[in-house]
């Protein structure tokens, strides 16, 4: 369900009861998706599966098994 920004605050503890019941709400301002409600049960959920930066490094493929050899011609002339 979508909510206006005026609407969620009037109602916000059924604004509440609904994600928990409902899933996700969808909170708009001047017509424009602004923010979504989740359980926190789902926040944290989706919080824990991603990988914190030095991890993501780590797994990156290992890029020795590519040929990447750089030109060694030099760079071509360019009138401006």
């Amino acid at each position: 369900m979508s909510w206006q920004l005026q609407e969620a605050k009037q109602r916000f503890s059924e604004l509440v009861r609904r994600t928990l019941e409902e899933g996700p709400q969808v909170v708009t301002r001047h017509g424009e998706e602004v923010v979504v409600v989740v359980p926190a049960s789902e926040y944290r959920r989706t919080d824990e599966e991603k990988p914190d930066f030095k991890e993501f490094l780590l797994s990156a493929p290992d890029l020795s098994v590519l040929d990447l050899e750089r030109s060694k011609e030099m760079p071509r002339d360019v009138d401006l």
